[in-house]
């Protein structure tokens, strides 16, 4: 028994020369490592790649049009059939009749439409009184997307008729026609969207969750690489070691990186390029972060497998503590708090605003400093793992 042990522990040092503890040379066997193990290099760099291709495909009509949306006429008028007229032009609607709500409503159980709108009896008598006249839209609140364009479509064709009524009662007040036309919106409404000029739900998501992306499939295949030197008992390593490795698994993911932001993102026709030496210097930093990370995750799990079964599952809960789908301030105190020991809370908003929006480093240094005091923590962490990990591996 003796002998097999000590047999064991020559060979567990052998690896543990000088010359493996230098940066490079960690460097370059951290690189014949990760393209030795299909299982890293599938989730280092392949699924990132995968990701990036298909993951905004669903996306690739961006703005949703031709919902299928209902429409109940109860009062058979010129004025309702002109609106019905003016809803079905709509590129928002595809539009369908129904007898009554009842009808409309098991439509929406059915997910047959998305809403309905219901024209009531004497809608044009009211309006030719100057009674105040309403009609009413009800819309699958469930579905918030669908929700809006029904809202908007049906709210055009409204407001396109109500405009009409009102230009043709001034000109029958002796008004001239141009001006009825102009005082029907004193003062017009021009909308201008920035940094997101097709308002596509895709342009909205895809590049946030692309960091995401990124620190997923680094988290994972630094700790399943870092479990499998700990399996194989050569995770012990000096210092310079540590910085070799997080450098080579951090020089991969910043090259995926690139492919985002030089390449796919161009290829789907999101905003990007506003301010690039920005992003390349946030995913200078971005992606050691992410590697040290997952080198405490590694040591901490100490075993291959630990790191997929625990990690692809909270990706959704890391999405919205960073504050990109939902106000961060509305966040529960404690999450508030919380959502700063990841690297995906400073990054997205930053990576966002360097690539969208074209804002300078200097403005977006608050999530630089959040990145590399993140950086040292978890620096930190894994030398107080290094030296915690030998202590207890020699009791078992």
């Amino acid at each position: 028994m003796s002998a097999q042990s000590n047999n064991t522990h020559s060979k567990a040092t052998s690896t543990d020369t000088p010359a493996s503890h230098s940066f490079w040379s960690s460097f370059i066997q951290t690189f014949k490592d990760v393209f030795g193990d299909k299982g890293v290099l599938l989730m280092l760099i392949i699924a990132p790649i995968i990701y990036g291709f298909f993951y905004p495909w669903p996306y690739s009509s961006e703005v949703v049009n031709h919902v299928p949306v209902g429409i109940i006429d109860h009062d058979n008028s010129n004025l309702s059939r002109t609106l019905v007229r003016y809803a079905s032009a709509s590129p928002y609607l595809d539009t369908e009749r129904f007898i009554n709500e009842q009808a409309a409503k098991e439509a929406i159980w059915s997910d047959q439409i998305a809403g309905y709108m219901v024209i009531p009896t004497g809608l044009e008598e009211q309006v030719q009184s100057g009674e105040q006249a309403h009609v009413s839209v009800l819309g699958n609140g469930g579905y918030f997307i669908l929700n809006k364009n029904v809202q908007l479509g049906f709210s055009q064709a409204v407001g396109t008729v109500s405009a009409g009524i009102k230009v043709k009662k001034s000109i029958a007040k002796g008004a001239y026609a141009p001006t009825a036309a102009q005082n029907t919106q004193a003062v017009p409404l021009r909308i201008m969207p920035l940094y997101n000029q097709t308002e596509g739900y895709g342009a909205y998501v895809v590049p946030a969750v692309s960091v995401i992306i990124l620190q997923q499939t680094l988290l994972m295949a630094t700790a399943m690489l870092i479990g499998t030197w700990y399996e194989q008992r050569r995770h012990s390593t000096s210092i310079r070691g540590w910085l070799g490795r997080i450098g080579a698994l951090s020089s991969l993911s910043f090259i995926v990186g690139c492919f985002y932001y030089g390449w796919a993102f161009e290829l789907h026709h999101y905003p990007r390029g506003q301010n690039m030496l920005g992003t390349l210097l946030f995913l200078a930093l971005f992606c050691p972060t992410v590697a040290t990370l997952g080198c405490v995750l590694g040591l901490w799990f100490r075993q291959r497998e630990r790191s997929m079964q625990i990690l692809i599952f909270i990706s959704l809960p890391i999405f919205f503590l960073s504050g990109y789908p939902w106000p961060a301030d509305q966040l529960p105190q404690v999450l508030q708090v919380i959502r700063w020991l990841v690297p995906t809370t400073p990054a997205i908003n930053t990576s966002v605003q360097l690539n969208q929006m074209g804002a300078s480093v200097s403005q977006v240094a608050i999530g630089f400093y959040a990145l590399a005091g993140l950086w040292l923590l978890y620096f930190v962490l894994l030398l107080f793992l290094r030296k915690r990990i030998p202590q207890r591996k020699a009791y078992l």
